[in-house]
């Protein structure tokens, strides 16, 4: 997992409530264990018609926001099933950070697993966001994780918080794998020590 680092991106506006990861990705998608890919069907039934033509008003197939890093959604954003296909089709669409009022728990805690942040905030700052985010081109949205802010086309700052933890990972691009290999030394040192107390084992 890259290193997560200061950027500024496109935010793109999605006002719905309770987007569910069926809805992120379909389930007729889920037969893959590879996380690359699967960014052409993310919102799948939303961006395409039965034809596989794309919808024009679709938020995400609108030209201002085709490369959008960034979402502003609704509340409870990520429910439904723990399919952690649906982080990976965001992160292979692009988007690195995801705002809204809550998230779905597991949802939440894989976003973090795969290199996407989800940032909680009230109300109030994520109308302020999705107002930025409806300007379109001009919706230039900075996100500082280091320093825990977001910054506005217009240079207003918001701050947020991040467990210690998951920041810890996040900016030094460290999944499950990455953390255990952290003590490789260690985990070296023991299966070595235990192979010369038990040669038989």
């Amino acid at each position: 997992m890259e290193k997560y680092e200061k950027f500024t991106g496109i935010a793109a506006p999605m006002p719905l409530v309770n987007i569910d990861t069926d809805m992120i990705i379909p389930k007729v998608f889920l037969k893959t264990i590879k996380r690359s890919g699967l960014g052409v069907n993310l919102f799948d039934e939303m961006r395409y018609d039965r034809q596989g033509n794309e919808i024009p008003d679709f938020v995400l197939n609108k030209p201002q926001y085709r490369d959008a890093q960034i979402l502003v959604t609704g509340d409870n954003f990520g429910c439904g099933s723990s399919r952690e296909h649906a982080p990976w089709a965001l992160a292979d669409f692009g988007i690195k950070c995801i705002v809204s009022t809550s998230f779905a728990d597991i949802f939440y805690n894989n976003c973090f697993k795969n290199g996407i942040l989800p940032i909680v905030l009230p109300q109030e700052d994520v109308d302020k966001l999705m107002d930025d985010a409806e300007r379109g081109a001009n919706a230039q949205v900075t996100v500082d994780l280091e320093n825990q802010t977001i910054s506005g086309p217009d240079g207003g700052e918001i701050s947020f918080e991040v467990d210690s933890f998951k920041k810890h990972c996040l900016l030094n691009g460290l999944d499950d794998i990455g953390l255990t290999m952290e003590k490789k030394a260690s985990i070296d040192a023991f299966e070595a020590k235990a192979a010369q107390e038990r040669p038989w084992v």
